[in-house]
């Protein structure tokens, strides 16, 4: 009998070999895997589960930050936390990992004119794979990351105008710079060029600095910790804007089957229980909030 899942046939076992794995502060670490079928058919906000050790049976879910279809990888960035992403660390390059993705419903760009991506640590990836996935569109992106511990990159000041900042806000991510994409960093720990204070609240002085035929063009896309995609959300509402959230919950099986990850959705018929891996990660943001 077919199935009228988008996904069906979609999610890909295979080998994938260690190309590069690097360990930045705070714990965290970018590991790059040659993985072709994912990276051939990965979307903006989709995962894989990955092995973390050859004696550990069970899988880990990663957000895919970056893609190369021509060359076959796939980008992770992640933060140790767990036994298991611990023993992720000590994957060396050369050793390979079973890779099962990509895995979910990715967030829908097609009415991304003026997308404003809003990630928070290890949330920051899938606003990256968006803002790849526009830089040679139309789509105007403004991408603003947070983090309380040091960034897994180096900042450096931004020469791309975004409209009203406060003063001093200039550090961006260079790899976006470099693609020509706005971005400003938000954080409370006194990082030089960041801004102090949560993302919604740096998200706020850009929309109030727009007019109102531009901010009415806004998309919200976001991904991070439960309580910032709720500061999020409500923001989206007071401003009126659709916004997209990609969820971070505990998996086990992140192909349906367990129903360990599910979460409370409006929908038309009234709340459902929706399975995060499968039926998200990316929700309307005003159905989960």
């Amino acid at each position: 009998m077919s199935s009228n899942k988008p996904h069906r046939d979609t999610i890909f076992v295979e080998d994938a070999r260690v190309l590069s794995h690097d360990a930045f502060d705070g714990d965290q670490y970018v590991l790059r895997v040659h993985a072709p079928q994912c990276a051939a058919h990965a979307l903006p906000g989709q995962f894989a589960h990955l092995t973390v050790d050859p004696q550990r049976p069970m899988r880990r879910p990663i957000s895919i930050m970056r893609v190369s279809a021509d060359d076959g990888w796939v980008d992770f960035l992640y933060k140790a936390l767990g036994e298991g992403t611990r023993l992720l660390t000590q994957r060396a390059v050369g050793e390979t990992l079973s890779s099962m993705g990509p895995i979910g419903v990715p967030f829908d760009l097609q009415s991304a004119k003026r997308p404003l991506l809003i990630g928070g640590g290890v949330g920051m990836p899938p606003m990256i794979c968006i803002a790849e996935a526009l830089k040679k569109t139309d789509a105007q992106p403004f991408v603003i990351l947070g983090s309380e511990v040091p960034f897994p990159f180096q900042p450096r000041p931004s020469q791309i105008m975004v409209g009203s900042m406060p003063d001093a806000v200039i550090g961006t991510m260079p790899l976006l710079e470099d693609w020509g994409i706005a971005c400003r960093l938000a954080s409370q720990q006194g990082y030089p060029g960041t801004f102090d204070g949560y993302v919604t609240d740096l998200a706020r002085h850009w929309l109030d600095s727009l007019d109102a035929d531009t901010r009415a063009e806004v998309v919200v896309y976001s991904c991070g910790p439960h309580a910032m995609l709720e500061a999020v959300v409500k923001l989206a509402r007071e401003y009126g804007l659709p916004v997209q959230v990609s969820l971070e919950e505990y998996m086990a099986c992140a192909v349906g089957g367990c129903a360990g990850c599910v979460v409370e959705v409006a929908t038309d018929q009234g709340p459902a229980m929706k399975r995060v891996c499968v039926d998200g990660p990316v929700f309307d943001g005003t159905r989960v909030f």
